[in-house]
Parts: C-alpha cells; structure tokens; sequence
C-alpha cells in the first residue's frame, strides 16, 4: 500500500510564499505520475499540477501557471510544490495525489490510485 504524506501547509500574507512537501512510501516515485488537488470550503477537488513519471513534463491549472511549480527529487521520494505569489482565492486543503497509469489525463482526480490526507494551505487578505 502506497502512503503519502504531506508537510508544509499554513497561514501566509496574500503575495507570500509556502513550499509543501509529498514524501511517498514506493521504491522511487518516477514509476509514477505525482499531482497535486486542492479542494476549498464548499468546493469540489481540483487539479493543481502535476509531474509526469520520470519527470519529463509538468502540467498546471491555468489559476496557478506562473506562480506554482512542482519538482520532484528522486533519491528522497518526495515531490514538492512551491507556492508563490498567494492569493486568498488559493485557500484551500492541499493533497498529494500519485498514479501509475495517469496518461493524458492528469487533471481528472479519477486517473489516481493513492491520495495523501492533505494539508492546509490559508491566505490572508
């Protein structure tokens, strides 16, 4: 059984910065593809990004592009997303999110096979 676990969430000023980290229980986390949702009070989950196995592509939400990068570091099993630029609007929990045959469809969380429990992310006006 995949375990993920997510770290770095908090409060931050709108234009601040946070770094959340994934780090996967799998022999190397390149056999996957890693994404990150997000899901706000009386919203449905959504895409953030994500990095394809072996780390070729990465892909965002249009919300995010700009201002969010994701990498992933091999020898540590562990993705991470650097938040930059907050908005208020990027309120929200936070998971991280893997799948082995993800595909084309990486911004549809029904592609994904294992979820963290999230953290959450909060943005100050």
């Amino acid at each position: 059984q995949v375990q993920l676990v997510e770290s770095g969430g908090g409060l931050v000023q709108a234009g601040g910065s946070l770094r959340l980290s994934c780090a996967a229980s799998v022999r190397t986390i390149s056999a996957y593809t890693m994404g990150w949702f997000r899901q706000a009070p009386g919203k449905e989950r959504e895409f953030v990004a994500a990095i394809s196995r072996n780390g070729g592509s990465t892909y965002y939400a249009d919300s995010v592009k700009g201002r969010f990068t994701i990498s992933g570091d091999n020898a540590k099993n562990t993705v991470h997303l650097q938040l930059s630029s907050l908005k208020p609007e990027d309120t929200a929990v936070y998971y991280c999110t893997a799948g082995r045959y993800v595909g084309g469809v990486y911004y549809d969380r029904r592609a994904y096979d294992y979820w963290g429990q999230g953290t959450q992310v909060t943005v100050s006006s």
